[in-house]
């Protein structure tokens, strides 16, 4: 059985959809309610990933363990150790963590320390790791939706700085593979999108894909840093746009680890668009 944490996220729900359509014993956590599309597959348990004892009931019976940080769970909580530890008393086999780019190319940020405490603690656990590395997600683009809906703008930072973003579908196949199959523990997989664009472009392959125009409209750093800390802890808000803002080379390549393991090219852009275009609508 296959333990996935932060099951109603943007990876989450993929990777379940991923890991039961090929037949895999999922039980998906999270402290909220699943989507109907969901629930129907799955077994849920509404846990808190913060209070680890919260799941050794559930863990008893996984072989593996998905572990997604989210929200205030990256500004705090009971040690990464205390988890880890319950899996393994609880019989857990393998452990893939869903990390962070920056905790390898800013080591020294703090707005990602938590993300490479849980590095340290699952390599350290005595389990099977796999830890995947990624960098921006293609979804950051659902926070233009109230204004592509109302009045087709798209408000965004650093407008001409480009990023090989990633679809969340493609960290959640790749999670899949290395939940179920061998020959990934020990391995750090660095995971990107096929090319970098710039919020302008990507702006654009929205237009086109919705098929009207959409005006671009660049924020400063100042307002983006309103807007995002009303959902994102601060460190973390200034961590993001240092690099949305001033990218090192490391951040702006292009990784070749999705198509090493998954066979295929990373998505483009365009392709997360496509698929999420009726939340634009």
């Amino acid at each position: 059985m296959i333990v996935v944490t932060g099951a109603t996220g943007n990876v989450g729900r993929p990777l379940i959809a991923t890991l039961t359509a090929a037949g895999a014993d999922v039980t998906a956590v999270s402290r909220n309610p699943l989507p109907a599309e969901l629930a129907r597959d799955v077994r849920h348990v509404q846990a808190d990933l913060g209070r680890a004892e919260s799941l050794r009931e559930t863990l008893k019976d996984a072989d593996a363990l998905f572990i997604l940080l989210a929200g205030e769970l990256l500004g705090g909580g009971e040690s990464a150790e205390t988890l880890l530890t319950v899996a393994r008393e609880s019989g857990v086999r393998k452990v893939v963590l869903l990390s962070s780019q920056i905790t390898a190319t800013r080591p020294d940020a703090q707005s990602h320390s938590r993300l490479r405490e849980f590095e340290d603690a699952v390599r350290g656990s005595g389990l099977e790791w796999t830890v995947l590395r990624a960098g921006g997600f293609a979804s950051n683009a659902y926070a233009w939706v109230e204004s592509v809906r109302a009045d087709r703008t798209v408000l965004a930072p650093f407008a001409d700085v480009a990023l090989p973003v990633v679809d969340p579908a493609d960290i959640a196949a790749v999670a899949a593979v290395a939940l179920r199959e061998e020959g990934h523990a020990g391995q750090t997989y660095e995971l990107t999108g096929p090319a970098a664009v710039t919020p302008r472009e990507q702006a654009a392959a929205l237009a086109e894909v919705l098929g009207e125009e959409i005006t671009f409209i660049e924020l400063s750093r100042d307002a983006a840093y309103a807007h995002m800390s009303q959902f994102m802890p601060e460190g973390v808000v200034q961590g993001t746009l240092d690099i949305l803002g001033q990218p090192l080379p490391a951040e702006q390549r292009v990784s070749p680890d999705v198509e090493k393991v998954l066979g295929r090219p990373a998505s483009p852009f365009a392709a997360w668009v496509e698929r999420s275009l009726p939340a634009f609508k």
